[in-house]
């Protein structure tokens, strides 16, 4: 098991942090499990995109403020600097972009499409969208599953095309494999996940894994 290269409950660029909080790993349970139903599993993806960008989002720049509070005057935090954009990897990607906006709501959202060669485990990029000003915000970019890392790579090289200069992944499960090609290509992007696996297989799928999230979360084969 690759260890997390920060200490706990941190993130920083280039860093792998693997949330071992139990609510985390219970919820990952349950995904794992193949008698989870669709609707139970996109309500899990949902949770644990949830819990996940808690913590992905920590080392966000804030300032102090002062604030009237209904009895008195005080000083609060309120979250500074650049503005988020969240860049689901169509398609199993949707399935995680709900729980980050429900956490942050102003967050412009950009869609990057991709698909694995099968053969050739190579990605195929067909759809981009972006906002505008993604060179102006922190990314985040959302996989369910961090495998081969050739996708995830193909996405971070598009949203830095673009200008984005400041771009994190979440992703619920990886391989050591995965993480290895991220960092190798973009040592600069850091990576909060459920758990690290063990391995790929021989068709380059995660192991002990939990199975095809796009086709679990849609109900396809």
């Amino acid at each position: 098991m690759l260890e997390p290269s920060t200490t706990p409950g941190t993130s920083v660029a280039g860093s792998v942090t693997e949330v071992s909080h139990p609510l985390v790993q219970h919820k990952l349970g349950l995904l794992r499990d193949v008698t989870t139903t669709t609707q139970m599993f996109r309500q899990l993806v949902n949770e644990l995109t949830f819990l996940l960008t808690y913590e992905a989002t920590k080392d966000l720049a804030d300032e102090e403020i002062e604030i009237e509070t209904p009895l008195e005057t005080t000083t609060a935090r309120r979250i500074s600097g650049k503005k988020v954009a969240v860049c689901p990897i169509l398609r199993a990607g949707i399935g995680m972009l709900d729980a980050v906006l429900s956490l942050v709501p102003a967050a412009r959202v950009g869609f990057i499409g991709l698909y694995r060669n099968e053969e050739t485990l190579q990605p195929v990029e067909y759809y981009v969208k972006l906002p505008g000003d993604i060179a102006d915000r922190d990314v985040i970019l959302l996989d369910p599953m961090l495998a081969t890392g050739n996708s995830t790579a193909a996405a971070v090289e598009t949203v830095k095309r673009a200008g984005a200069t400041s771009v994190r992944l979440i992703a619920l499960i990886a391989a050591p494999e995965g993480i290895d090609r991220i960092h190798r290509d973009h040592p600069d992007v850091s990576i909060v996940v459920a758990s690290v696996d063990r391995a790929l297989n021989e068709k380059g799928y995660i192991v002990p894994g939990l199975g095809d999230a796009g086709d679990r979360l849609y109900g396809t084969k």
